[in-house]
């Protein structure tokens, strides 16, 4: 009985790490998330925080700051969002969509997480790229004169 048992448990433990040579690699994003000093308009400007997810070549961007607020009440997902990236291996990425919480007068802005494809290599930075927001048919751009901290996004 004894032998059967460590029989079992020897061919259970080759099998898992026969499954684990086998299994796709999951992709990561590093870093997860950047800072950056985002000029907005009539929004206003200062520290944004930039937080990227990625399974495969799916990524999302997600932009907050308390720094950029909105003049006006919005209602949820009612801003129209065109994040660019500037790619230091190829074309810029592009990340678009209309999701954002709901922001009373004067609140710290949000939007995403917005949608893009990558590539594996990819390195992505907001500076020599920006941030499109159309809002009630007014488009507020974005743009940063300095690299994102700690440094550009790596899928």
């Amino acid at each position: 009985m004894k032998r059967t048992v460590t029989g079992a448990a020897l061919a259970a433990g080759a099998l898992a790490a026969t499954a684990l040579a086998f299994a796709p690699s999951a992709a990561a994003v590093t870093p997860t998330t950047a800072t950056v000093t985002a000029s907005c308009g009539i929004f206003g400007g200062g520290a944004a925080t930039l937080t990227a997810t990625q399974s495969g070549t799916s990524a999302t961007l997600t932009l907050t700051s308390s720094a950029i607020t909105t003049p006006l009440a919005l209602s949820a997902n009612s801003i129209a969002s065109t994040l660019t990236m500037a790619n230091s291996t190829g074309s810029n990425v592009v990340f678009s969509g209309t999701v954002n919480p709901a922001m009373a007068a004067g609140s710290a802005v949000t939007v995403g997480p917005l949608p893009g494809t990558v590539a594996s290599g990819d390195s992505l930075d907001f500076y020599g790229g920006s941030l499109k927001m159309v809002i009630f048919g007014v488009t507020v751009t974005c743009t940063s004169s300095a690299a994102q901290s700690p440094g550009p996004f790596v899928f």
